[in-house]
């Protein structure tokens, strides 16, 4: 499912998407996922979301937070 179809259900605002499309893109690149069915996308969806809400911003500093939670990397 990834990100897109979590984004739809959470009613947000086109900058929110764009951020958070850019965070949950870059976290996939980061960990070398390029499996787009593999559920550790799911988890890392779940994860920007979540981040996101904390009213961060930066899609970097989402990703990087996010991959500290996950500890993936």
């Amino acid at each position: 499912m990834g990100i897109y179809l979590h984004l739809q259900t959470h009613g947000m605002a086109p900058r929110e998407i764009a951020c958070i499309t850019k965070a949950y893109e870059q976290t996939l690149r980061a960990l070398c996922v390029k499996d787009r069915d593999d559920p550790l996308t799911e988890l890392v969806a779940k994860t920007i979301i979540k981040i996101a809400q904390t009213g961060l911003k930066d899609p970097a500093q989402i990703s990087a937070q996010a991959i500290t939670q996950l500890e993936l990397r």
